[in-house]
């Protein structure tokens, strides 16, 4: 209920009630997951819709909403019947997660004017609540866990495609209750590539691994980097390991509620210019997650403002040699008022299976 009143503090005349089409914003109001649906918020009452194939699921778990089935009705006469019977004119939409479409039906078909609302609407999202902080630990806890089982599983002739399955598989067997986003798996050459995608290279002696990965939780996120090498790594590659992590631990060591973003993402990329491999090194150095894997506020150049008390990010930094090798190490860490919580658990040195 709390985040549902966080919502209700929205309407204080700009709008008179909210239109809640995303999933995300859906559950994190009624603080439970239903994959399709949509709600609104008004101060004399809240609504959400759903159908057939949800609404058992919805009835029982949903708070703070009356639940409805679209069935044979369809969303449109439904919110319209909320819209008059709660005196709505107004209503704040989130413009980020409506295709031009689907806002053009709304527009069409319902009886209020609708007004951009993203970022009052899930900005909340920025600062967690304990509860929604301890799903985050246990989402790490389950990819720490994967991740200590799946290195002795990777061998010399093993595909990404191959690797990439056993780690899913982990995750799952360990309890994860769906994936943050398609694990990255790349290696040798490949790993060069931030967001490559697997396929059916075979691991040989002397590749750099790179795997991105994490699960969810009660419908929240982790994510988590780590590279290891295969047999050996030579003086280059260790070096860039080292470079990396050293930029890792610059960003960590002034990581704390109200540091400003940029000042963050600048301390790690200043190990890495030093280093000479400034041109390598593309993203930002982190990125807020939550009930999505990318949220705001970031600790990357582009944020000039202080990040918040109970923020989640990534402290994600990397170096990218082009038809080389690449290096990246995250952790997901929550902003505290003398420092950080650190949600990762696994090894940073350098691991040579």
């Amino acid at each position: 209920m709390k985040n549902l009143e966080k919502y209700l503090t929205l309407l204080d005349g700009e709008v008179d009630g909210l239109l809640l089409t995303s999933r995300y914003s859906r559950h994190y109001g009624a603080e439970f997951d239903i994959a399709e649906g949509v709600a609104i918020v008004t101060k004399k009452g809240c609504r959400y819709f759903t159908d057939s194939r949800y609404i058992e699921s919805a009835e029982n778990g949903i708070q703070g909403f009356e639940v409805l089935c679209i069935d044979k009705i369809g969303y449109m006469k439904l919110l319209n019947d909320a819209i008059a019977e709660f005196d709505v004119s107004t209503l704040g939409y989130e413009e980020n997660y409506l295709t031009v479409a689907e806002l053009m039906g709304y527009e069409k078909n319902l009886n209020a004017k609708l007004v951009p609302f993203n970022g009052k609407i899930n900005g909340f999202r920025g600062v967690k609540e304990e509860w929604e902080l301890e799903n985050m630990r246990q989402a790490q806890r389950i990819a720490d866990k994967a991740f200590s089982e799946v290195l002795p599983r990777i061998k010399v002739g093993m595909s990404e495609l191959e690797l990439q399955a056993e780690l899913i598989y982990c995750m799952y067997k360990n309890g994860a209750h769906g994936l943050s986003f398609d694990p990255i798996v790349v290696s040798g050459p490949n790993s060069s590539m931030p967001h490559g995608v697997a396929g059916e290279r075979k691991i040989i002696a002397g590749d750099f691994i790179t795997m991105d990965f994490g699960v969810l939780y009660n419908g929240y996120c982790s994510d988590m980097t780590r590279t290891v090498a295969m047999g050996f790594a030579t003086e280059e590659m260790q070096k860039v390991y080292n470079t990396v992590l050293e930029a890792q631990l610059a960003g960590l060591a002034i990581t704390k509620a109200g540091t400003i973003g940029r000042d963050i993402d600048g301390a790690a990329r200043k190990v890495i210019t030093d280093a000479g491999y400034g041109a390598y090194f593309g993203h930002g150095y982190g990125h807020s997650l939550g009930l999505e894997i990318h949220e705001s506020p970031s600790p990357n150049a582009r944020n000039d403002q202080p990040m918040p008390l109970h923020a989640v990010a990534s402290a994600e930094p990397g170096i990218y040699l082009p038809g080389k090798f690449g290096v990246r190490i995250e952790d997901s860490v929550i902003y505290t008022a003398n420092g950080y919580e650190n949600l990762c658990t696994s090894p940073k040195n350098l691991i040579i299976l």
